[in-house]
């Protein structure tokens, strides 16, 4: 499929997406959000594709932000159909995925950039990397998530004190308070996503998918996690992968899944 704002590559199982307007600092737009559906959805379905990864193009930003002025004369109707559609089709259809997703963030991650990051399953960062929820600057709040991701990874005083102030913090400091995994150079940061990537290429894309399910559901209202773990586990019994992956214990060789 063709792009107008994202590029798209797949190398031994690892998908790269990558958000290309670097002259709108990777901004996205609602073509964008699109593109990045489109992508998700065709890379999932993809049975070569075992990782995704996201990053964004140029040295300065993963993604600066959503584009104000596409909604800067919303109404309060076209504002609440704004953040639900974004959920809808791009930041809780990530979350969702049975793919796992890293985003690579390369610059700064602000507003609905870091919104996107945190909706991907975890998180890598390059060292000049900033990020930051300034939503409350331009007289609103975190639409595509924000309120909800944020104090689930970095608690509810750190994500208060961030929407609040609207600051951005560095790479290290999202390090300290478990907004990313791990900080390495700007040049080392897609080699070590594909490092990474290549550990989760060895395990059982089945058991992967079920994995993100059960983890998911604790965060989910009305659910009980504990009750989709069990389901998730016995499905997991029904499978080749298991059947391949206790096999291969046993016979003291690696599984070919």
């Amino acid at each position: 499929m063709a792009y107008t704002n994202i590029l798209v590559s797949e190398n031994d199982g690892i998908t790269t997406i990558t958000i290309n307007r670097p002259k709108k600092l990777n901004a996205l737009n609602r073509e964008t959000i699109q593109e990045l559906h489109d992508a998700f959805e065709e890379a999932d379905e993809d049975v070569e594709t075992r990782v995704i990864l996201l990053t964004g193009s140029g040295e300065k930003a993963f993604v600066a932000g959503a584009d104000i002025s596409e909604f800067a004369n919303f109404d309060v109707a076209e504002g609440a159909n704004l953040s639900k559609k974004g959920q809808e089709i791009l930041f809780d259809f990530i979350e969702n995925l049975s793919t796992p997703v890293i985003a690579a963030i390369n610059g700064f991650a602000l507003g609905g950039g870091l919104e996107l990051a945190m909706a991907c399953h975890f998180r890598i960062a390059s060292d000049n990397a900033k990020m930051g929820l300034p939503e409350v600057s331009l007289g609103v709040i975190p639409g595509y998530g924000g309120t909800q991701r944020l104090p689930q990874l970095v608690g509810k005083g750190k994500a208060m004190e961030m929407i609040m102030t609207a600051s951005m913090i560095t790479a290290e400091d999202a390090l300290q308070n478990g907004l990313v995994n791990h900080v390495t150079t700007p040049e080392g940061l897609l080699t070590l996503a594909e490092i990474i990537a290549s550990k989760i290429l060895r395990n059982s894309p089945l058991a992967i998918a079920s994995a993100i399910k059960a983890i998911n559901a604790n965060f989910e209202d009305g659910v009980n996690g504990y009750q989709v773990e069990i389901a998730q586990f016995g499905y997991c019994f029904g499978t080749d992968d298991f059947d391949e992956g206790t096999t291969a214990f046993l016979e003291k060789r690696k599984a070919n899944f």
